[in-house]
């Protein structure tokens, strides 16, 4: 009989790994790229690898999703190497600091608070977080304006669109909303106007505030009608990329010299064919 080979411990992998970054950041024959990095060189690649792993969520890929986590795992360890070369912080204190923080934000678990549902648990964890806030903010003056004091620090580490949606939320409770569904229309309007103004003069960098407004303004459209912007802006990128493969097949793989005509007919005719691949499988129509 032939015994299975058996799998190392997590903790085993996990030391494994940190020697390999750590061999690969050596300054005697490491990697010339790996030691090139700096935490503000790593930025895009932390945001890439974020990005890849929801992708893989969105896709029900468990492979592709263990692929794409150890992908980002490994940003979290180079940025702590190259912290701990510095002496400034290293692994142990990132995971004992999230560590405590977990124990702290979850009395309900750890200590002997209650929590019926998980609003009840979203709203403890806000009030100790704010706790916390105002615990290192104590020896500060008081803030003129701590909601957007707030938001800016949530904000700051996500993507745009999420930021855009984060900030919409906040400002509504507070207060900062429409009457109606009207009013957010209105304005949709309102920043499309101006965007085709800005572009019309040719100022790139109005034009840029422009489009900025327009897409925060459509965020706040998602918000009124419970829609995830996030989402549809990847189904959109994704139908894109279908139908283009099949443009791109229909003419052997070169679009040079087409006319925009012969290129629009056979996106219809790719469209066309998805949708009734769709009604054949029995899925939804997009």
């Amino acid at each position: 009989m032939t015994s299975a080979i058996s799998q190392p411990s997590a903790s085993d992998a996990l030391n494994e790994l940190i020697a390999v970054v750590a061999r690969l950041r050596d300054p005697h024959g490491g990697c010339p790229w790996d030691l090139e990095q700096t935490h503000a060189s790593l930025v895009p690649y932390v945001l890439e690898e974020a990005h890849e792993v929801a992708d893989a969520i969105r896709h029900g890929d468990d492979a592709h999703l263990a692929e794409e986590l150890g992908d980002l795992l490994l940003q979290v360890l180079l940025h702590a190497q190259i912290a701990s070369e510095q002496g400034r912080f290293d692994l142990s204190q990132i995971a004992s600091g999230i560590s405590a923080k977990l124990v702290r934000r979850h009395p309900h678990v750890f200590a002997d608070a209650q929590a019926a549902d998980s609003a009840a648990v979203k709203a403890s964890w806000e009030a100790i977080k704010q706790a916390e806030l105002a615990e290192r903010n104590a020896s500060q003056a008081p803030s003129a304006s701590p909601l957007s004091d707030r938001l800016a620090s949530k904000v700051r580490g996500q993507a745009a669109l999420a930021g855009a949606m984060t900030i919409s939320k906040k400002a509504a409770a507070a207060g900062f909303e429409w009457d109606d569904m009207a009013g957010v229309w209105a304005k949709v309007h309102e920043e499309l106007d101006e965007l085709k103004e800005a572009v019309a003069s040719g100022d790139r960098a109005h034009a840029q505030e422009e489009l900025g407004d327009v897409l925060f303004t459509l965020v706040n459209v998602a918000r009124w009608c419970g829609i995830d912007p996030e989402a549809g802006l990847a189904g959109t990128n994704r139908r894109f990329l279908d139908r283009f493969a099949r443009v791109e097949a229909a003419l052997g793989g070169d679009l040079t010299g087409r006319s925009i005509s012969e290129l629009e007919g056979h996106w219809r005719t790719a469209k066309a064919q998805i949708r009734a691949e769709a009604v054949g499988n029995g899925e939804p129509l997009s």
